[in-house]
């Protein structure tokens, strides 16, 4: 089993910023894929960004240049640095780790969500 724990979410104005924590404990934390969803109202969920066990990245076209994420296998903890945020980036943000470490599009965990509300 593994328990992630999102935190960082907030209320914010548009182009300010804000940092997503998601903490993870339970299996061995740099062998895994980690991501960050979002699910806004009347919205699909969305895959904002990927990471893969080796470091590379991806991110969904509508926050390229303005999110970044990261991860600190020695923390056990992967973030998500949003900057230059817009109202469209309302949302609840959910963390998720899959298990095959390459694999950024299946998630077997996934955390309670945070949420991220940017104001015009």
């Amino acid at each position: 089993q593994v328990q992630l724990v999102e935190s960082g979410g907030g209320l914010v104005e548009a182009g300010e910023s804000l940092r997503l924590s998601c903490a993870a404990s339970g299996r061995t934390f740099a062998a895994m894929a980690m991501g960050w969803y979002r699910r806004a109202p009347g919205k699909q969920r969305e895959l904002v960004a990927s990471i893969t066990s080796g470091g590379r990245t991806n991110y969904a076209d509508s926050v390229k240049g303005r999110f970044t994420i990261s991860r600190d296998n020695a923390k056990n903890t992967v973030y998500l640095q949003m900057n230059s945020l817009k109202p469209d980036d309302t949302a609840v943000y959910y963390c998720a780790a899959g298990l095959l470490g390459w694999d950024t599009n299946r998630y077997d965990y996934w955390g309670q969500g945070t949420k991220v509300t940017v104001s015009s």
